[in-house]
């Protein structure tokens, strides 16, 4: 057991969840401790009064550094893609090594883990009706590495807390959005083409969208508050996508797209994007597995962490505003 003023670790804290999360911890008095890529992006770690111990998921003396004398550990990073051009790399990355961190954070005698999961691991109704924790699902049934590569960590959790009385929460947020989203993630370059006038035509899909602090209190308030071994999701409003883009278009005094455009039509050109992309490196625009997520309404339900963890998310007004406002502060929205 550590002992009560024992640094707390998060991991993914140079990235968008992670320094949301390293945040509302600060602001709960925690001593921070983060795990940062020598030589990576630590823009999101300005202004955050955090130690630095640098070391990477692939590098298992790193980790065992990392947790050493931690009270907590929050997992948030993770290879968050669609498309890459090694695929045992975001294998890696994400499954061997959550599988890695923890069992250094259980031999550390790391007293709770909180494990950053994402929707793309649960299942989705037939219906489009929103999902819960509990909605059945497959690896089979999962589109995409990404998606596969959640779904496959979680797993790992699931089975460390049964054989091994892993001291975990796991919780699963949907579509985070935000300020410091420096990459950005998909949905967020999405928010900012959308934003800047350069998405003309949209797919019908549906996707749940949260503020990213939202996100980030639901992680501090899964340690404070969460069940071992339970999943709860950390989710929004659910949206079809020509209503979000019309939100996007609310905000920011533009016009909303109008043309919406068959999935079968762009199947051709997600082929050739990849054929390229295999070629050139560059991260294709569209590919077969965005077209295949599309095809499904991912909508969730957060009823479960709002019941047992007195979680709340604002309006996803307010997310895509301080979206928009931060692409723009950082030059990435005209």
């Amino acid at each position: 057991m550590q002992t009560q003023n024992a640094p707390t670790l998060v991991t993914g804290a140079t990235g968008f969840v992670g320094s949301a999360v390293a945040r509302a911890l600060v602001t709960r008095g925690h001593a921070v401790r983060v795990l940062a890529r020598p030589g990576g992006d630590r823009r999101n770690l300005a202004g955050l009064a955090a130690e630095v111990v640098e070391g990477d998921l692939t590098d298992a003396a790193s980790l065992a550094r990392a947790v050493a004398g931690c009270r907590y550990l929050f997992h948030v990073a993770a290879d968050y893609r669609i498309w890459v051009p090694d695929p045992e790399a975001m294998i890696r990355a994400n499954v061997g090594g959550t599988v890695a961190l923890i069992q250094a954070a259980q031999a550390a005698g790391v007293e709770r883990i909180v494990y950053c999961s994402s929707v793309a691991a649960l299942g989705l109704t037939k219906d489009g009706t929103p999902a819960s924790e509990t909605t059945p699902v497959t690896e089979e049934a999962i589109v995409g590495l990404y998606k596969k590569s959640k779904y496959r960590a979680e797993q790992a959790v699931l089975d460390m807390v049964a054989t091994h009385g892993l001291p975990a929460v796991i919780v699963n947020p949907s579509t985070p959005v935000g300020p410091r989203d420096i990459k950005p993630t998909p949905t967020g370059k999405m928010i900012a083409d959308a934003a800047s006038g350069r998405m003309p035509a949209y797919l019908d899909t549906g996707l749940n969208v949260v503020h990213v602090d939202d996100v980030a209190e639901g992680h501090v308030l899964a340690l404070e508050r969460g069940a071992v071994g339970e999943k709860y999701i950390l989710g929004g409003e659910n949206f079809l996508l020509r209503d979000l883009l019309a939100l996007i278009a609310s905000v920011t005094g533009r016009r909303a797209p109008r043309i919406k455009l068959r999935h079968e039509m762009l199947w051709p050109v997600a082929v050739g994007a990849e054929t390229l992309a295999r070629l050139t490196g560059i991260e294709p625009m569209v590919t077969r597995d965005h077209l295949k997520m599309a095809k499904k309404r991912m909508f969730f339900s957060s009823a479960k962490a709002e019941a047992e963890l007195g979680y709340r998310a604002r309006p996803a007004r307010a997310a895509v505003e301080d979206a928009v406002a931060w692409f723009r502060a950082n030059g990435m929205v005209p």
